[in-house]
């Protein structure tokens, strides 16, 4: 089971059973009491575990005191917004793992939990309730909300034309939305993997090739092809000739998008492509980084107080003013929306880099060594290191490395991204290096 600001996950009936959702369900209750709250949503994903889950986080909420605002089947996105009303939200989700896991992510004031916070609510110490909350059923005004705010960025009412565009929301949450989605935005959509708990690919489309995806997009020529993970946050998007775009690319089309609504102010975490900078820089916007992790890039974003930006390693979009998450609904309506021009000119500037991301297994317990080690080696052939988050060495100004440990699984995340063509051995060179130390430290 990991835990972290990223929720709790685990393999249902295996690291994450019932007795785990009890107990964390009654700690983010107490947590949230404390803190003055008497109210929480309650979201989950369509996984066979979730509706179980659901239930019981729904009675060991009511058992702390606290209303449950009741969503049921919906995005963690739509939740978030959602959540505002309310304080706190629990969604049921693994997010993009596999069917056999499941998972807990908490949401306070709209957005997940920061690292003190979470601490905060690990040493909780829970009592039986003296009284008892209610439920109650809510519906979402969502999808309006996105429609209205893509129909006040200038271009998509004059110069955008009317798209047709194919959906895979891979049997999850975000089949609740798409169709409806795009009528609103006046787009033609196409949908399939759309029955709830039924899919022919696997969660994650970040992994999966989305073969009957990219077919539907080049069998019906539609302009774009939007997939889904479980709980509607990732977005991956095929173009129209059914070539998966890059997760650095998906963000820059985002980006792009509110620029021309005069957003200028941006957050990236630090593993995003070199592309977005370029994009922001060349239209009078500045950029700061955070390190990687959807709640460091929300905290950097309260911090910095900025307009947008978000994750290029996921894709994962941030308008901080309408959803302190990456929002997959949100960055579909965007790119549905934009005009052939913007488009070009991101598919420009993201084609003069390429970005490698990749994880390597290690024993735990040999990272502090290992990075000690490859910082002193990665200073002999960059000008900067960067140790905010890992090791990111700036190698000249288009390239750079970046090492650090995953914090949901027992591996090394390696990312390294130059010119197009001088990657892969800029990649070759950091995996060499990365192993050599590993060899003689195990």
């Amino acid at each position: 089971m990991k835990i972290s600001i990223s929720g709790i996950r685990g393999v249902y009936n295996d690291d994450l059973t019932l007795h785990d959702a009890v107990k964390f369900s009654r700690l983010f209750g107490s947590y949230i009491s404390k803190l003055g709250s008497k109210t929480c949503l309650l979201a989950r994903d369509t996984r066979p575990s979730s509706d179980i889950l659901y239930r019981i986080v729904c009675a060991c909420l009511m058992e702390q005191g606290i209303n449950v605002m009741n969503m049921n089947i919906a995005t963690t996105p739509a939740a978030f917004r959602e959540s505002r009303r309310y304080r706190s939200a629990v969604i049921v989700t693994a997010s993009h793992n596999p069917l056999e896991w499941n998972g807990l992510k908490f949401a306070i004031d709209g957005r997940g939990m920061f690292e003190n916070e979470l601490n905060a609510m690990l040493n909780e110490s829970v009592s039986p309730g003296i009284t008892y909350g209610n439920t109650h059923e809510i519906d979402t005004s969502y999808i309006h909300d996105i429609v209205d705010l893509i129909n006040k960025i200038p271009h998509t009412k004059n110069t955008a034309r009317r798209k047709s565009i194919g959906l895979d929301p891979g049997g999850g949450a975000a089949s609740n939305y798409g169709l409806e989605l795009l009528k609103g935005l006046g787009q033609k959509g196409y949908s399939i993997n759309d029955i709830h708990g039924f899919s022919s690919r696997t969660p994650d489309p970040t992994s999966d090739p989305l073969l009957e995806l990219c077919e539907l997009v080049t069998a019906s020529k539609l302009d774009f092809g939007f997939a889904f993970d479980m709980d509607g946050d990732r977005l991956v998007v095929v173009d129209k000739n059914g070539k998966k775009l890059s997760p650095d690319l998906t963000l820059l089309l985002c980006i792009a998008g509110v620029l021309q609504q005069g957003m200028k102010k941006y957050v990236t975490s630090m593993d995003t492509s070199n592309a977005i900078a370029d994009m922001i820089r060349s239209h009078s916007g500045s950029i700061s980084y955070s390190k990687v992790g959807e709640a460091n890039v929300v905290q950097t974003m309260i911090k910095e107080d900025a307009d947008a930006g978000g994750e290029g390693s996921s894709a994962g979009f941030i308008i901080p003013q309408f959803n302190m998450c990456r929002d997959g609904m949100l960055s579909a309506a965007i790119i549905a929306s934009l005009d052939e021009k913007a488009i070009d000119e991101c598919m420009s500037i993201a084609s003069r880099y390429e970005v490698i991301r990749t994880k390597i297994q290690i024993d735990s317990s040999r990272v502090s060594m290992l990075m000690e080690k490859l910082r002193d080696r990665v200073k002999e052939f960059s000008y900067d290191v960067v140790e905010s988050d890992g090791i990111k060495a700036l190698v000249d100004d288009d390239s750079w490395i970046l090492v650090r440990a995953s914090n949901t699984e027992d591996v090394l995340r390696v990312s390294v991204e130059s010119r197009t063509g001088n990657a892969s051995a800029l990649y070759e060179k950091t995996k060499e290096l990365v192993m050599s130390i590993y060899d003689k430290i195990k």
